[in-house]
């Protein structure tokens, strides 16, 4: 007696269906590209996820930099500066303090600025 997988077979192409909607072209339709797709889709998700955690940082360096060149002094030599002053902000509180308290931001260069 054969085997039969007609209902099984459906459900797995249905589900992988499922999760290509909306891509575009035959991605979205055609179960051996949709597989490809979506594989491909996982994997690029999965490091980009790890990139992410980069670009904020970049993002913080900048807006710390241009808030440091406000205070008339360069991004390298305020990080070296909080540095030797033992003041442990790191660059995503530095960005925060930039952009919503400048006030603050400032009192800290000044800080650094001392020793």
């Amino acid at each position: 007696m054969r085997v039969k997988r007609g209902t099984i077979r459906a459900k797995k192409r249905k589900r992988l269906l499922r999760k290509v909607k909306g891509y575009r072209w035959g991605r979205k339709n055609i179960p051996r590209l949709a597989k490809v797709a979506h594989l491909k889709a996982g994997s690029f998700a999965y490091k980009h996820r790890k990139m992410k955690k980069g670009d904020f940082r970049s993002q913080w360096t900048m807006q710390v930099n241009a808030a440091a060149r406000q205070n008339k002094m360069s991004y390298s030599k305020l990080i070296h500066l909080l540095k030797i002053a033992k003041i442990e902000l790191n660059r995503k509180i530095l960005a925060d303090l930039a952009e919503f308290h400048p006030q603050i931001f400032a009192a800290v260069v000044e800080k650094a600025a001392k020793k």
